[in-house]
């Protein structure tokens, strides 16, 4: 694990050198995922004008729901966003003939190498409106709920790198990947929804248990809400789904590694 730490402490300290060369574009990119947190906020705040509930939830339990998923969100594209992307490209060039001279695993090399350190400060932005909904809720914070709440940030955000990773990894087996990009973001929306939105059978099954945007979100957003309390059969099937998705993951990488011919073929 050591090793592994100094190679993404050495991708780490490359990109945010290259960040510090192109300021500009660090702040504009910043601004642009800053615009867009403001917006999904100022959208609840319309809507809770003409409404005191959505599917049971008040406008700052809203905010809470909306303040997590935008925080996994923002890691995903801090630390794996700028990498996994960029594979399928590589993949298609032969330039991911680099990865596989690298020391280690491939696919932590792969989708590890670059840092967007633009994401990871509106992380911070998004940690803050958790903060802030907590306290406009009363909700008491006590270390074990915070240890928790973490643990099932950190599933859901497994979640997520393995979904994409999988997607981009149909590259091995496809002239292009290209469109994933915007099938994500779609497919992101459904997890600022809360879980009683969902009324009918196959939304449920799609998006709560096939694809379990609804629950990488919501799972942690219940967990700091008194009226629900920590639901172990809620932390379980996020721990479930992100063991199970990674495993998958690495599953239908390794398959297209078999498949990969390289640029010299």
């Amino acid at each position: 694990m050591l090793h592994y730490f100094r190679i993404w402490l050495a991708s780490a300290r490359y990109s945010i050198a290259r960040t510090l060369m192109f300021r500009g574009d660090f702040f504009v990119w910043s601004m642009v995922e800053l615009l867009w947190m403001t917006v999904n906020l100022l959208l609840i705040t319309v809507i809770y004008e003409h409404t005191s509930s959505i599917a049971g939830w008040s406008k700052y339990e809203m905010v809470l729901l909306v303040g997590t998923s935008m925080l996994i969100q923002r890691f995903l594209m801090g630390f794996f966003w700028s990498s996994i992307f960029e594979m399928g490209r590589n993949i298609r060039t032969g330039y991911f003939d680099f990865y596989l001279a690298q020391p280690g695993n491939v696919m932590f090399t792969a989708t590890t190498r670059k840092l967007d350190p633009d994401g990871l400060l509106n992380s911070v932005i998004a940690a803050g409106v958790v903060y802030y909904a907590t306290r406009k809720l009363g909700i008491e914070i006590t270390f074990a709920k915070v240890a928790l709440y973490i643990c099932m940030v950190f599933s859901g955000l497994v979640v997520h790198y393995s979904i994409l990773v999988l997607s981009i990894a149909m590259a091995f087996w496809l002239t292009s990947a290209q469109g994933i990009e915007g099938s994500y973001f779609t497919l992101t929306e459904f997890s600022r929804l809360p879980k009683e939105a969902f009324k009918g059978l196959v939304t449920k099954v799609l998006f709560v248990w096939l694809l379990p945007v609804v629950v990488i979100s919501n799972a942690p957003a219940r967990l700091l809400l008194p009226r629900y309390g920590f639901d172990w059969r809620w932390a379980g099937a996020l721990f479930v789904f992100a063991a199970a998705w990674f495993a998958l993951a690495v599953f239908v990488f390794n398959r297209g590694l078999r498949r990969y011919s390289s640029a010299s073929s």
